[in-house]
Formats: C-alpha cells, structure tokens, sequence
C-alpha cells in the first residue's frame, strides 16, 4: 500500500464514549447519598469520601475533575465557591459521573477528552487514552532538536488521538508531519483533533501498518507503541484493561513486537542523521536497544520520566550526512 499521505476532507465527530460501568455494591451505590441543595464544598467532600470507600487512588483528586466536568466550571471556581448550592440537574450529573468513576471507568473516557501537553484532545474507542509520562517523548525531542523554526518533518507511528505529533507540530510552527495508525477510527479522530487544534494544514493522518507503504525523508520518528506482554494484559488496572483498545497494549508474547515491526523501516523512513524516540515500558531499556541497534540505528541516550523512570530511547539513523538542522547529539541528559 502506497500511502503518500495526502489530506482528505476533516469530519465533524461526536466523541465515542464507553458505556457506564458494570460494577455492583460500592461502586452500584456510590453517589446515591449525595442531597439536592448541598453545597459544591459538602458535595466535593461526599464525593471523595465515595470514591475513597471504592478504592479510586486519589479521591479528593478525582472528584474535582468530577466536579469541574459535571457543572463546566473551571478549578478555580469550584475552588473559590465552595458555598454556592447545587440544583437537581446537577447533582444528577455528578452522581452519574461519581457511579461510573467509582466503577474503575476513566473520567477521560466519560468525558471524550483528555488534555495532553496543555491541550485538550477528542478520545474515541479507537485511541489510547494518553498519559502524563508520555509528553517525556515531546520533551526529548524539543531537547535535541532545539531549533523550533526548522521545516522539519516528522512521523508518528501508532498515532492514536494524534497527541505526539500535533504537541510536536504546536511547538515547531514550520514543522509538518504524518501520523499513522492501524485503526481507521483513529486516524479519523486524530484528523479531528488536527483540526480542533488548528493544525489541520500541517498534519495528516492516514490507516497503515507502522511504517510499512511509507516513503522515507523524515527527520524525527516518534512512537508510543504498544509494549505491555500479552500475559500481563490481565493485571493491569481496570481503567487500563477494560477501556483502552487492546490493539494498543498488547505488545505481544515478550511484549516487543511492535518495536521489531518499526525498527526494519527506520534505516528507509529516517534521513541520514534522523532521529527517533520511542517511549518504552518498565524494563524494557535493554531489549528495546537491542533491536534499534540490530536495526541499523545508533541509540544515544534513554530519557526518565518524572518519576525518574527510563522512558524514552533516542536513536538516530548512521551516515556521513547528518539530517538536515538536526542538532549534534547531547553528550548527556538535559533534563
């Protein structure tokens, strides 16, 4: 398949949102104490004392965000009128949303949107919900590529929402890129978000096997792949498991199969000099080096999280000419 890339029209999408949680006992009762005429302030305090009683992890926490997304208030102002008395209506929206957070569902999820590197992006079934410890791929790049008027072309593979490269797009004003994704689905949200975003003309978004179909000339590939081993699909979190698309998770028996399908065309996809970075899973620094180097590539250094967690390689592609504006490698982490 030879997928060039080109634009085609940008749909107007309603956000595909999951169904309300099964779950029975607390998480069937949680929000049913809460009275019409409570006020925000007693309201916030039920509900984290109800999500508390169902094991969410950061309760006080969570209910904010219950709160500002129930009554479209901003922090600040749930924050600054802790007095002001809630109709019926509104507190019928938050028990709604308290019910199915307390079933271990993801408020991103009930919403439809999740804000990633200070923006806000459209979810759907189709696409991962992105976390915190993801924006370590858009710092790592910004750091070795640190000239952000450079008409640099980049490449996300496993797009998802299209939050690596429109965060990277919003950063590099004269920057192009392409996303790719296996999911139809998600390419079509992420083209949404482009435009949301006002990105549109810069990004496009098409269905593919990783780089497969792809002509070369980038300068940086980005990826989030999935990297979780099949056999640990299981333990992970309700709010991971049972919400996020499998396809997006499931790395495989080892969990690094879809690194070996990306590194085979990096030596085609990046110009000579280019540069990837790949977020990885907990251990997996090794494994994951292994493979770009067998692939072709020079790894030159892996970037923590904030949690001081190794969660970036950075490689880039062998040969005499570097690619261009791209930055010497950093001799050590600038972070």
């Amino acid at each position: 398949m030879g997928l060039t890339g080109e634009r085609s029209g940008i749909p107007h999408l309603t956000p595909t949102l999951s169904a309300p949680g099964g779950g029975e006992g607390v998480s069937r009762r949680a929000g049913e104490g809460l009275s019409a005429g409570s006020t925000v302030g007693e309201v916030l305090d039920e509900t984290a004392a109800a999500l508390a009683a169902a094991g969410i992890d950061e309760p006080r926490r969570q209910a904010r965000r219950i709160m500002v997304a129930a009554l479209g208030l901003s922090a600040a102002e749930v924050f600054a009128h802790p007095h002001r008395r809630l109709d019926r209506e509104e507190h019928a929206r938050i028990q709604a949303m308290v019910r199915r957070v307390a079933a271990h569902e993801p408020l991103s999820r009930i919403t439809g949107h999740r804000e990633f590197w200070g923006r806000d992006f459209v979810l759907s079934r189709d696409t991962l919900d992105p976390r915190p410890e993801t924006e370590t791929v858009v710092e790592a790049v910004l750091a070795r590529l640190t000239d952000r008027e450079q008409p640099y072309r980049f490449l996300d593979l496993g797009t998802g929402s299209g939050c690596l490269l429109l965060a990277l797009l919003s950063e590099y004003p004269q920057a192009s890129g392409i996303g790719v994704d296996v999911a139809y689905g998600a390419a079509i949200t992420a083209r949404h978000n482009a435009a949301r975003l006002g990105l549109g003309e810069r990004a496009s978004f098409v269905a593919g096997d990783w780089g497969a179909g792809l002509a070369g000339g980038f300068d940086a590939v980005v990826a989030n792949p999935p990297y979780i081993a099949t056999a640990d699909l299981a333990a992970l979190m309700p709010e991971v498991r049972d919400h996020d698309p499998r396809r997006a998770l499931d790395g495989g028996a080892d969990g690094l199969a879809a690194y070996r399908a990306i590194a085979r065309d990096l030596p085609r996809l990046l110009v000579p000099g280019g540069l990837l970075a790949a977020e990885i899973g907990l251990g997996q620094t090794d494994s994951v080096a292994e493979i770009i180097i067998a692939g072709g590539l020079a790894v030159e250094r892996v970037a923590p999280d904030l949690a001081g967690i190794a969660r970036v390689v950075l490689a880039c592609r062998l040969g005499r000419d570097r690619a261009r504006h791209l930055d010497p490698a950093p001799q050590r982490d600038r972070r």
